[in-house]
C-alpha cells in the first residue's frame, strides 16, 4: 500500500486510492489497534504512518490514528519523528497552527516558507527533540518548488 501510495504522489500512477487504503488501515486498527513495529516490523509501521499522514479526506480517521500512534512512540514501538509529521497534519486539517513545522505552506519571495507554526521561537528545540532535521535545512527541500 505504502509503495501505491507513493507512485500516486510521484505521477507515476494516475489515481488516488488514498479513501481505499484508509479504509484498508481503519480495519486493521478496529481489530489490532495502531499496526506498530512489533505487529507488523518497522516497514509496515512506517507504511501505516503513511496512509494515515494522505487521509486528508477523513481527519477524524487522522486523529484517531494520531491517538493510537502516540501511544505507540510512547511505548518505543513508532517512530517520534512519523509522529511529529501527523501531529502536524492533523493540525493543519484542522485549521490550527502546526507544532514542528512539517507542512510546507508554499512560496513568498522566491523562498519556501511552512504553514503557520504554533511558538515559532521553539520550534527549532520540538524538531531536534523528536529527530527532525533545523527547519531551515528541511524547507531547503522545497526551493525547486518555488524556483519555477
Amino acid at each position: 500500500m505504502a509503495e501505491a501510495d507513493q507512485a500516486e504522489r510521484t505521477g507515476k500512477v494516475n489515481a488516488n486510492n488514498d479513501a481505499r487504503r484508509t479504509d484498508r488501515l481503519r480495519d486493521v486498527m478496529d481489530k489490532h489497534g495502531w499496526p506498530d513495529a512489533r505487529f507488523v516490523g518497522a516497514d509496515g509501521a512506517s507504511a501505516a504512518w503513511l496512509i494515515a499522514q494522505h487521509a486528508d479526506h477523513d481527519v477524524v480517521f487522522q486523529r484517531r490514528a494520531l491517538g493510537l500512534m502516540c501511544v505507540a512512540v510512547a511505548t518505543g514501538t513508532a517512530d517520534a519523528t512519523e509522529l511529529a509529521y501527523l501531529e502536524d497534519r492533523v493540525a493543519v486539517n484542522s485549521g490550527r497552527p502546526q507544532i514542528y513545522g512539517t507542512q510546507f505552506g508554499g512560496c513568498e519571495d522566491g523562498r519556501p516558507v511552512p504553514r503557520p507554526i504554533a511558538d515559532e521561537a521553539g520550534v527549532h528545540e520540538r524538531r531536534a527533540k523528536v529527530g527532525l532535521q533545523p527547519l531551515d535545512e528541511y524547507l531547503a527541500q522545497f526551493q525547486d518548488a518555488c524556483d519555477e
